[in-house]
């Protein structure tokens, strides 16, 4: 979240921020979440100055004890019950206000980074690789949807996936459940030189969810386990940037660079209608993330090294591709500044965004508070935290299926992934 010493020290900066991303709400919330706090700081200086009342009347009524001035020391100790009594009334009401500031803080987007393109929605983002690999044109047979192909092909199975679970699941087979696995393992092997493999919870707390953002605002696209206070991860962002929540890292042990394999479940609230049909969108997937906790120094730099992975990944993959920047009307509740990778599916006719990389400033470490500390200095200071898909497999999956349609109906499989599907080279029926 935004840190409340920012809405005190320079509030104008933090509402011309917050008016880049073109929602006039978010201006009126900044302006309540400033008359909250200065209502806090009220009460706290006249909760002290009633305590320096009551500690001089402990003092007085002392020295009336000791007077034998048994009645001026009575009235002066009711003086300070009833003193005590407004402080305790102070205390709860400014215990009341500042969870009412600290609810509206928590639903306050990250103000942008300075870089960031100025815009309104997705329509504004600018390309600013590409587009890469990109044939001269495309074939009949690679005009066809995946989910036409794959169905023929029997490698990807809805029907069946809709029947145990319902709308917006997949289920890939044979072939197509291989492809799925490879394109995990192909993502985590092309980030093991740097980055540490872990296997986090797919099950996570409420206070998990909170850290990265996705709660309270996008509760509505989670899945809860209320008995258990428990969520479904939409990502492995979640458990990853919590994994030292709480916790105080030395600065030499910066950056932190984690990958993980997991499921994701979404509810995808409000798409019906929208992308639905084959791999484009379904509620859950699987997916392979790279994250990264730096110092505010480390952080800009550390944003180009997850795109490049990222991107290295596409690449070899053959597929074509672009990189996009998103603008600020379009940016995520967390984000500071994003690139998303698209490739192109000539089936859908579409570019299809399958990786996201974004930088959140202080924002998710002081939500979760993760510190670290610099050598011979007292104090602590937040982390900031970076994290991007490597590979999300089903659009990603998709766009093979349908850039390597072949004439003869089979699909070719990437080079790159051929060492993970047992030998096979081309799928066929």
């Amino acid at each position: 979240m935004i840190d409340v010493r920012l809405l005190r020290q320079d509030a104008d900066a933090v509402r011309a921020g917050l008016a880049r991303r073109g929602k006039p709400e978010l201006l009126d919330q900044l302006a309540e979440a400033i008359t909250l706090d200065i209502e806090v700081r009220d009460i706290g200086t006249r909760r002290d100055a009633i305590r320096a009342r009551v500690n001089e009347l402990s003092k007085q009524v002392g020295a009336a004890r000791r007077d034998g001035n048994t009645a001026a020391a009575d009235d002066l100790q009711k003086q300070s019950r009833e003193l005590g009594d407004e402080e305790h009334s102070l205390a709860a009401r400014a215990d009341e206000l500042q969870e009412q500031l600290r609810q509206i803080l928590l639903r306050i987007p990250n103000v942008p980074h300075p870089e960031a393109p100025d815009g309104a929605s997705d329509h504004d983002n600018p390309v600013v690789k590409g587009p890469l690999q990109m044939p001269a044109s495309f074939t009949d047979q690679q005009r066809i949807p995946h989910w036409d192909t794959a169905a023929r092909l029997g490698i990807l199975d809805s029907e069946r996936a809709v029947k145990l679970s319902g709308a917006m699941f997949t289920m890939p087979r044979k072939a197509g459940a291989m492809l799925s696995r490879a394109l995990c393992q192909y993502a985590l092997d092309m980030n093991a030189d740097a980055y540490e493999e872990v296997r986090p919870p797919s099950l996570v707390t409420t206070a998990t969810l909170t850290a990265t953002g996705q709660l309270p605002k996008f509760a509505d696209d989670a899945y809860a386990i209320e008995r258990d206070d428990l969520w479904c991860i939409p990502t492995a962002e979640a458990p990853l940037t919590s994994l030292y929540s709480g916790e105080i890292l030395d600065e030499a042990a910066l950056p932190v660079r984690l990958m993980a394999y997991s499921p994701c479940f979404r509810r995808e609230a409000g798409s019906a209608g929208r992308d639905t049909r084959g791999m484009l969108r379904a509620h859950e997937f699987d997916k392979v993330e790279i994250l990264a906790l730096a110092t505010p120094e480390q952080a800009a730099t550390m944003l180009i090294e997850l795109r490049d992975r990222a991107e290295r990944l596409i690449a070899g993959l053959g597929l074509p591709y672009r990189i996009i920047e998103i603008c600020t009307g379009d940016m995520g509740q967390s984000h500071h500044r994003s690139f998303d990778i698209e490739v192109y599916a000539p089936g859908c006719d579409s570019w299809l965004e399958v990786s996201s990389v974004s930088w959140f400033s202080d924002y998710q470490g002081r939500r979760a508070d993760i510190r670290y500390r610099r050598a011979g200095e007292k104090g602590t200071h937040l982390v900031h935290t970076l994290n991007g898909s490597a590979l999300a497999v089903p659009r990603v999956w998709a766009a093979i299926v349908e850039n390597f349609h072949q004439p003869d109906g089979s699909v070719v499989i990437p080079e790159a992934l051929r060492r993970y599907m047992r030998g096979l080279e081309r799928i066929t029926v």
